[in-house]
């Protein structure tokens, strides 16, 4: 999915969008966050890990976790570039002048 595409989407969806960097081999602490996230990696790799299972992403791949939602972050080797939206919990979408979501 390119990333402009991603973007307007998550308008759409009602995220606020920004765009991160993280240098190589960070390493962020089990964590929650008080609102959705959904993510697009842009370059380099970012692992989660959430309730002991370790999920990689990379180039091109989407993450996506609700609000609340305990996670680890461990950034590899190269760093990692990715474009992130995030949404208050029962924030509604934007719609259209002719009222389409």
């Amino acid at each position: 999915m390119k990333d402009a595409h991603f973007e307007s989407a998550l308008r759409r969806d009602g995220f606020d969008v920004e765009r991160r960097s993280l240098p190589p081999q960070t390493r962020v602490a089990e964590h929650a966050h008080p609102y959705d996230v959904r993510a697009l990696v842009l370059n380099g790799e970012i692992t989660l890990t959430v309730e002991g299972v370790e999920y990689a992403y990379r180039e091109g791949d989407v993450f996506v976790l609700p609000a609340g939602h305990r996670h680890a972050e461990a950034v590899g080797p190269a760093g990692v570039d990715y474009l992130v939206g995030r949404r208050s919990p029962g924030a509604t979408p934007t719609t259209d002048r002719q009222g389409v979501r």
